[in-house]
């Protein structure tokens, strides 16, 4: 191989987002030269779904859905003018709450303000305030965070003991988007006795993020908890980041929420991009195509290189499994289809997992993740 090959591979697999600060390299990836036919067929289908979607239509017939979190980062596109003003006046609510919290004019029953954040959630409903919380505050953030996300006792103790008699000046969110997730309301239950031990009544500490009507929006607005906030039934879990399940943990600790809309808005808009070679989305997805034979035959590996983002790996490990884990496809075929992704720290995982991805089984491949930048 000449050595202008190697070179000459790079610049035809790397793609420098400089409006987003981002770029991919798939090298390394042993690409086709070109995109065949076949797979272009794909593409074509799957850009027109999208545009489907992004319109309104039913992504779940099982449950006669639209799919609409698109909408959340751009509310022009969406599929009415009422979703439309829906999404607009949560993201006022979200803001004056906060604002409300931060300026000590909701208070906590016996103090003047709030000092911590309690977050109760599973999966998709937590994972994502955990990774905005963990790679993008840099300063001190403006309430103590703490989460509860799984229904361990021990682990449920643990927490509390951390927050101590500070649950007095603590907030407490409960997510739940059907409003009866058994692990989030007996984790809530958990907490709420907590708060009677020290002679607080829990509803004046409380606030509610779920389906409107839903069985936990009936308790919340039947004891006038502090507030209750909505996540719509057309928006999933694991993609619910920008919405109030994300949004409003988000804005407490002190993130500007309007400049993550405005990120997130301008990543769609590039992935709408129908050139394949300058849509970051589609590349990724020709690569993983092509990495596991269309069928999921091998795992990905996350190695992200940067401790704010070790949630990272979790958060796309529900975000793709859950996702691309299907048993038929939209035309129902049983396919049986998955992407299995695990990861936690590059360097760490440079000791743990190195030694089998080196000389065990060729069933993975790697996603390196470098922040170029050290040190703020």
């Amino acid at each position: 191989m000449l050595k202008t090959e190697p070179w000459n591979n790079f610049k035809k697999n790397f793609i420098n987002l400089e409006e987003l600060g981002i770029s991919i390299d798939t090298s390394k990836m042993n690409m086709p030269k070109s995109i065949t036919p076949d797979k272009v067929k794909l593409f074509k289908k799957a850009f027109q779904n999208m545009k489907e979607l992004e319109s309104g239509s039913l992504a779940n017939h099982d449950e006669n859905e639209m799919v609409g979190h698109y909408w959340l980062r751009d509310t022009s596109i969406t599929s009415s003018l009422e979703i439309q003003k829906k999404i607009e006046n949560s993201i006022i609510k979200i803001k004056q709450f906060s604002s409300g919290i931060h300026q000590g004019k909701i208070k906590p029953q016996k103090f003047s303000y709030f000092q911590n954040l309690l977050l109760i959630g599973i999966g998709g409903s937590i994972l994502g305030t955990q990774l905005l919380q963990n790679a993008l505050i840099f300063e001190k953030a403006s309430m103590q965070f703490y989460f509860l996300d799984n229904t361990d006792p021990d682990g449920i103790d643990l927490v509390l003991k951390k927050i101590g008699k500070e649950l007095e000046q603590t907030l407490t969110i409960i997510i739940s988007k059907s409003g009866k997730t058994t692990e989030t309301m007996n984790t809530m239950y958990e907490v709420r006795r907590s708060y009677s031990k020290l002679g607080l009544d829990f509803t004046k500490h409380a606030v509610a993020i779920t389906n409107e009507n839903s069985r936990l929006s009936t308790l919340a607005n039947r004891e006038k908890w502090l507030d209750s906030f909505t996540i719509w039934k057309w928006i999933g879990g694991r993609t619910s980041i920008f919405s109030a399940v994300g949004l409003l943990p988000a804005a407490l600790l002190g993130l500007d929420i309007n400049k993550l809309l405005d990120g997130a808005k301008k990543m769609d808009e590039i992935t709408r991009f129908s050139k394949i070679e300058n849509n970051p989305a589609a590349l990724l997805a020709w690569t993983w195509y092509h990495a596991g034979e269309g069928k999921g035959k091998k795992d990905m590996v996350i190695l992200p290189y940067k401790d704010r983002l070790i949630f990272l790996s979790r958060y796309l490990q529900q975000l793709i499994m859950e996702s691309l884990g299907k048993q038929k496809n939209v035309e129902g075929t049983k396919i049986n289809h998955g992407l299995t992704v695990y990861g936690n720290k590059g360097s760490t995982d440079q000791h743990a997992l190195l030694q089998q991805l080196i000389e065990g089984p060729a069933n993975f491949f790697v996603t390196f993740i470098e922040v170029m930048k050290d040190r703020e």
